[in-house]
């Protein structure tokens, strides 16, 4: 089983390039568990909410990982848990970095904010390029701090999609 995981800052592509990815290969997508929370409960989230959120995502993944498709495809992983509460809130459970760091993801497909426009959807909350490239900036250094297989997809929708799908079959290869 190859994992696939993408991510980057909100309104780049993660959940179309996932659904672009198994349209093409195959396999399995696990979406957002925080896009369910806030659903579910029709709030806005608080610091109290990033644990269960996270554990959320992680039962996600696992019961998707028990499946052991060719190929496991993550819409988003704890990164985003991660960043997303210290960009929130200032603060992070430690627990979220150290069971980010306990599993093994194949390749991670880091969504540039730059080349495609920002669209809301009632959840999203950084319509700023910047705050959005500062987001990309933060995954970008921590998965290379920790040595996590990383690619960056970048450009207009044509070329992600051509990026991404190239990436995922030199992965499957």
């Amino acid at each position: 089983m190859k994992v696939l995981v993408l991510c980057g800052p909100e309104s780049s592509g993660k959940s179309w390039l996932s659904g672009e990815i198994q349209a093409h290969f195959g396999g399995d997508v696990v979406g957002e568990h925080v896009r369910h929370f806030i659903d579910q409960h029709q709030r806005d989230t608080c610091f109290a909410d990033i644990t269960p959120i996270a554990r959320g995502q992680l039962a996600w993944e696992d019961r998707a990982r028990e499946q052991a498709p060719r190929l496991l495809v993550l819409d988003t992983h704890l990164l985003s848990n991660m960043l997303w509460s210290r960009v929130l809130f200032g603060d992070c459970p430690p627990w979220i970095e150290q069971a980010l760091l306990a599993r093994r993801y194949d390749l991670h497909l880091l969504l540039s904010p730059e080349g495609v426009d920002w669209v809301g959807d009632g959840q999203r909350c950084q319509p700023q390029l910047d705050a959005r490239r500062a987001f990309f900036d933060d995954s970008q250094r921590w998965l290379e701090q920790h040595g996590q297989p990383v690619q960056v997809i970048e450009g207009d929708w044509p070329q992600r999609r051509a990026q991404a799908l190239r990436a995922v079959e030199r992965l499957l290869a």
